[in-house]
């Protein structure tokens, strides 16, 4: 009969304590994120700017099939607007909490809006307290030269109202056109955007009627557990999906830390337990890189550009750039555009100076980039290729 010495019993068991431990750690180490913020802008800009309408505060742009755009102005109206900057007013908008950074915000035409006229929009509702950001639908009809919401219905609505800014209020669709993705962010009070029970700093995933579809990551626990897609957001003011099918989300960081984020189901971004800023008192916050538990951004911004607005590019009129995203930049007043690869990651490849606020962007079916300043007389700008 073998024995095995002692000291061969000490190496087994070192072994075997150093797999358990091994085996609490993440299977797969987070890639560093890329801080962007010291990029300096693009020396040139290779398109033409060309003003074509003008708007008090505007917030949202959104194409129609045929080529008309509505714009959402914070203070609370929408308007119907072509390409040659003809602007109808729409009657039919409901009343919202206008003051700082709340009012009425996105805009977004529905998968199958050729078929009914739906579009879905977001704004804070007013209350006694503060307001809610809710989510409402809508028929867009046309008569006698005039524009109306018909028959508006809130499908959602955020519980517990407040003064505080940062709502969110993004729409996504699904590419299938069967689900809706809403950001909501942590309206200035941080700690809740870890609170499970609460619709803030979070992106939910719903129906399109507003129900809780039962495939969610936690479709069984009911309420807000039930519709949250991930977590630990702060101010989340860009999502949309690449045409590769990922889900990517940018949100404005504290001081410091602006964020590119993959989404995911069932992920938890941090905020505000990490962040790659500091609060604004100048108290630091622990890094990503500090707590693997949590999802890292694909890329920050150090110091910040406070991105709003988020496009993917898909036309031919820059087809050296299909497939990138555009970002709008508040404080870095310009366009930012990102490159994706197929593994999940980005980088930004050019950040151009405009040289006033951008709220927002999108891409015509022609393949013009549009962008909306963010000032008391903003202009909406289309973006052609110089020649």
């Amino acid at each position: 009969m073998n024995i095995t010495p002692p000291s061969s019993w000490i190496s087994l068991a070192v072994t075997v304590v150093c797999a358990a431990l091994l085996s609490l750690l993440p299977a797969q180490a987070q890639t560093a994120s890329e801080n962007a913020g010291p990029i300096p802008p693009n020396t040139q800009q290779p398109f033409v700017q060309t003003p074509v309408a003008t708007f008090e505060y505007p917030w949202a742009i959104a194409f129609l099939p045929d080529g008309r755009m509505l714009v959402t102005e914070k203070a609370g109206r929408v308007f119907l607007v072509t390409q040659n900057a003809d602007k109808t007013a729409l009657t039919g908008v409901p009343k919202v909490y206008y003051s700082g950074q709340n009012g009425l915000l996105d805009i977004a035409i529905a998968p199958n809006f050729e078929q009914n006229h739906t579009i879905y929009f977001t704004y804070v509702e007013p209350q006694h307290s503060g307001g809610v950001l809710v989510l409402a639908r809508a028929q867009l009809r046309e008569s006698k030269g005039g524009a109306r919401l018909q028959d508006m219905s809130i499908i959602w609505r955020q519980h517990g109202a407040s003064t505080g800014g940062q709502p969110g209020g993004i729409i996504a669709f699904s590419r299938n056109g069967q689900h809706l993705f809403l950001t909501v962010g942590d309206r200035q009070d941080p700690q809740t955007a870890q609170n499970p029970d609460l619709a803030r700093g979070k992106v939910l995933r719903l129906n399109l009627d507003g129900s809780t579809p039962s495939d969610n990551p936690m479709a069984t626990e009911g309420g807000v557990r039930a519709q949250t897609w991930s977590t630990g957001h702060r101010n989340p003011y860009g999502l949309a999906f690449a045409p590769d099918g990922r889900l990517w989300l940018h949100e404005m960081g504290p001081r410091g830390g602006d964020e590119l984020n993959l989404i995911q189901a069932g992920k938890n971004y941090g905020w505000p337990l990490v962040s790659n800023g500091d609060n604004y008192s100048g108290l630091p916050i622990p890094r990503h890189n500090t707590r693997p538990e949590f999802d890292a951004p694909v890329i920050y911004w150090t110091p910040v550009i406070a991105p709003a607005g988020l496009a993917f590019y898909t036309g031919d009129l820059f087809p050296q750039w299909r497939h990138s995203a555009f970002i709008g930049g508040l404080v870095a007043k310009g366009l930012v555009r990102i490159e994706f690869d197929d593994q999940g990651g980005a980088r930004q490849m050019d950040r151009w100076l405009l040289g006033h606020r951008i709220r927002d962007v999108a891409v015509a079916s022609d393949g013009a980039v549009w962008v909306i300043e963010d000032a008391r007389a903003g202009r909406l700008l289309r973006l052609t290729p110089q020649h």
